[in-house]
């Protein structure tokens, strides 16, 4: 009992998906004073992590992975050849430099950067016809963008209006951008007043006509079986009906 070791007791377990007995194994190869004997069951233990985690086999370059961590969990004291380089504590824990996010400020908050992009570039064309597409395509995006977050309808006059102030006056649309406006509740009701008013009518006569006709005509069947079976009956009475004298 005295032998029994607890977790409490042991010292911190730094990678634990090789498992306590790898981290022995390493800190038994920083006991060893003969480098070839080191070098050795460093190649050995190479071996031996790489059996218990093959799914590191898909991983690019899995035995650079392996010779790093096998200096890690020796924190960083093992003194063996690598055949790649030998990393550090900085090197192998530095931390990536910030991302840049693009900071963008557009005027246009509502609509977005991207269409003010579009104007700018719209009213840097010297081609009218370009210039007149450029106008056609802001208007129909404005529309658009107007509709997704209304209920009613923009009038044109306002996508004019609003596009004047935005560029000076600069640009003016020619045709009208047509915009198909999305409403679900009116599409539901649409369809429910179509499909549950005369279309269930409809299915329901037809699918009570064939019934109806499918009993009449069982009743019919019925009838001239039981008259034919009667007429049967009465005409075996008269075979055996005993004649009077």
């Amino acid at each position: 009992m005295d032998n029994m070791e607890y977790n409490t007791t042991r010292n911190h377990l730094i990678m634990r998906e090789y498992g306590r007995h790898i981290q022995k194994m390493i800190e038994y190869l920083l006991t060893l004073e003969d480098p070839e004997t080191r070098q050795r069951n460093s190649q050995a233990v190479i071996e031996l992590m790489g059996f218990l985690n093959p799914h590191l086999k898909n991983v690019e370059d899995f035995r650079h992975k392996l010779w790093d961590h096998l200096f890690l969990i020796s924190d960083f004291k093992l003194q063996v050849n690598s055949p790649y380089p030998i990393p550090t504590r900085e090197t192998l824990r530095a931390r990536p430099d910030a991302m840049k996010y693009p900071k963008r400020y557009p005027k246009l908050s509502h609509l977005g950067k991207n269409l003010e992009l579009v104007i700018n570039k719209a009213l840097a064309e010297e081609n009218p016809d370009k210039r007149n597409g450029f106008a056609n395509a802001v208007a129909y995006y404005m529309k658009l963008a107007y509709n997704n977050w209304h209920k009613e309808t923009v009038h044109d006059d306002a996508i004019q209006s609003e596009l004047s102030v935005i560029t000076g006056g600069q640009l003016e649309f020619t045709n009208t951008p047509y915009v198909k406006s999305f409403r679900p509740s009116d599409n539901r009701e649409r369809e429910r007043g179509s499909y549950g008013g005369d279309y269930r009518n409809k299915r329901s006569n037809q699918k009570f006509q064939p019934r109806n006709n499918n009993n009449n005509n069982n009743n019919n069947r019925n009838g001239n079986d039981r008259n034919d079976r009667n007429d049967r009956n009465n005409n075996n009475n008269n075979k055996f009906k005993k004649k009077r004298f």
